[in-house]
């Protein structure tokens, strides 16, 4: 009777346990917070030139990512643009960049070094090409621009790309039939001020700051690029089939334009990764710059034009896998 008793206790002992057990891993489901875990750590991201649409996007996006993602730390790097914000992501120097998609294409054509790890993150905001003069400016189309002093962008950056581009498309030989001056946004306004150049290149979102504020000290204008140099940019065929006609508002510089459109070349800007960014990462940093579009495009008006819709097609890069997550979570 006592062996019994005592096997019948082991019995009830254990399924007790076993309840106790069952118990206890769901308190802990219960206890343990919803979703994956919060990224942490630090990231670098490389912007643009001071006063232009990359760093002040940059900024901005910052600001918005240190409050969804308290425990990420962010060092924006200030750069001469796309080509070199491509070369520093490539390298490790940074984490995340933007660069225009021509830029990307021609990193990619180039294979240059670790362009194969190069990843998708969201489709922003288009670049406009503008070509600034002072208003009383004999030039009126680019071929105009031979044998004067030119504003061409940094050596690393988008806008010498596609000024160098522009000018071969014009007839024009950039480093024989002008004067190039290598200098970005954020010296090229003085530089005109000073009457140090007759016209530069700029490719940026509308309207950028430092042509609006050069617009309120000096008369200027925008030349017209018409769709015969989109066609031209087409024939050489490669990175420049991302170029496309557009035309500025006549609205986006209201004292150069006197309210008239201007026509002109568009070009998709892509905020770029490279496969190793851990994907919550990522995912994070997607739902933050669709989230915070109102928010940051109320200050930096190109960044009203990001779209969920738009977002995901980062050609000429595949999408990096958290940011593809992102977009399958919101997907109605």
């Amino acid at each position: 009777m006592p062996a019994a008793l005592s096997r019948t206790a082991r019995r009830r002992l254990l399924q007790v346990s076993a309840v106790l057990l069952v118990l206890a891993g769901l308190l802990v489901w219960w206890l343990a917070p919803f979703g994956p875990t919060k990224p942490s750590g630090h990231i670098t991201f490389s912007t643009g030139v001071p006063s232009g649409v990359y760093q002040r996007y940059g900024k901005l996006l910052q600001q918005s990512l240190g409050r969804d993602l308290p425990d990420v730390s962010i060092t924006l790097e200030n750069s001469e643009g796309s080509q070199q914000n491509l070369a520093r992501l490539a390298s490790g120097e940074a984490d995340f960049t933007v660069a225009a998609a021509d830029a990307v294409a021609q990193y990619q054509r180039d294979r240059r070094p670790g362009f194969e790890k190069l990843r998708g993150v969201a489709r922003l905001y288009d670049d406009y090409v503008q070509v600034v003069v002072p208003k009383g400016s004999p030039v009126e189309t680019v071929s105009d621009l031979r044998g004067l002093r030119v504003g061409v962008g940094q050596p690393g950056s988008g806008v010498r790309l596609i000024a160098d581009r522009m000018l071969a498309a014009a007839g024009l030989t950039p480093d024989v039939d002008i004067v190039p001056v290598s200098a970005g946004i954020d010296t090229m306004p003085g530089l005109m001020e000073e009457r140090k150049l007759d016209a530069f290149f700029w490719s940026g979102g509308l309207p950028t700051m430092a042509v609006q504020d050069l617009s309120e000290r000096l008369p200027i204008r925008l030349v017209p690029l018409d769709t015969s140099l989109v066609d031209s940019l087409h024939d050489v065929g490669g990175s420049t089939r991302f170029y496309r006609s557009a035309t500025i508002p006549g609205d986006a510089y209201s004292l150069a334009q006197s309210g008239n459109p201007v026509d002109t070349v568009a070009v998709a800007n892509i905020l770029v990764t490279t496969e190793d960014a851990d994907p919550d990462l990522v995912e994070g940093i997607t739902r933050t710059v669709i989230a915070s579009r109102d928010g940051i495009g109320n200050q930096v008006h190109p960044a009203q034009l990001v779209d969920l819709r738009t977002a995901i097609y980062t050609e000429p890069l595949p999408l990096h896998e958290g940011a593809r997550r992102y977009y399958r979570s919101v997907k109605p």
